[in-house]
């Protein structure tokens, strides 16, 4: 039997949050998030009489807000594996930036700063340096549970080549976090998580925060793939709209977003 309005209007609230955090992880942008969301909605009611049953409405969500922000992040040039470096460059040149940040971490009930928010900003942010189709592929896979199939029903690909975007995808971002994250490796070059705890939580200690994450417990004794799942399971446990570290981490986003296009556009 087909579905019916009401069936699409559960199924939209239950997956809601989900689908705006997915997109906000690949736009890195709130505004588009909701925008998409929405179109998203409107769009499925309108086509509901096309929907054939051959993946569940989750699924179909999915797949419509992807071919919406898909059809923009074409245009869009990849970012760099050093967008940490230079976003962090530019924050210290720019005085209303932190002085914004600390305005939201003093007032707003989502302006804590925690270490373990800042590993899935990270990841978010230095996923856009791999190709589109490996990132969507990723984060749909490792953060959202879909099974390769539904990828391919959401992509419009085969499975075959979702799965060699799996592989290469995580393949590559193990590598990158393997040579900059200084919480996994002790030769890592990346000390933001640390740094940046020491600005917003000055009285706090930085190492025995790290320390309550498992991915940094494990990071003498475990493997790269074994401590790249545990990064997932940070960012997959991580809702960036509803987190305590929400407000904080949105506007530490669209700063990188703005910094990035900036620095595209001259490079």
């Amino acid at each position: 039997m087909s579905p019916t309005v009401d069936d699409l209007t559960r199924e939209f609230e239950r997956c809601k949050a989900a689908l705006k955090s997915y997109i906000v992880r690949i736009t890195g942008n709130r505004q588009e998030a909701e925008d998409i969301a929405q179109e998203t909605w409107i769009k499925a009611q309108r086509n509901l009489a096309g929907f054939k049953g051959e993946s569940s409405l989750k699924t179909w969500l999915f797949e419509i807000a992807q071919n919406i922000a898909r059809d923009h992040l074409r245009s869009l040039k990849r970012w760099p594996e050093e967008v940490g470096d230079i976003c962090k460059d530019a924050a210290m040149k720019d005085p209303d930036f932190f002085r914004e940040a600390m305005t939201i971490r003093q007032t707003s009930p989502q302006g804590h700063f925690e270490i373990r928010e800042h590993i899935a900003f990270c990841f978010t942010c230095v996923s856009r340096s791999l190709p589109l189709e490996q990132q969507l592929a990723l984060m749909l896979k490792e953060v959202y549970e879909f099974s390769v199939k539904e990828i391919a029903g959401i992509m419009h690909n085969t499975e075959a080549m979702v799965k060699y975007w799996l592989h290469t995808g995580r393949s590559r971002m193990i590598e990158v976090f393997d040579k900059r994250c200084a919480l996994i490796n002790k030769e890592g070059v990346c000390h933001q998580c640390t740094e940046l705890n020491g600005i917003f939580n000055p009285k706090q200690n930085a190492q025995e925060e790290a320390v309550k994450i498992q991915m940094v417990r494990d990071a003498a004794k475990k493997d790269k793939e074994h401590l790249f799942d545990l990064r997932m399971k940070v960012i997959a446990d991580l809702d960036p709209f509803t987190s305590p570290a929400a407000k904080l981490q949105l506007h530490h986003l669209e700063f990188d977003r703005k910094v990035m296009d900036r620095h595209l556009d001259t490079a």
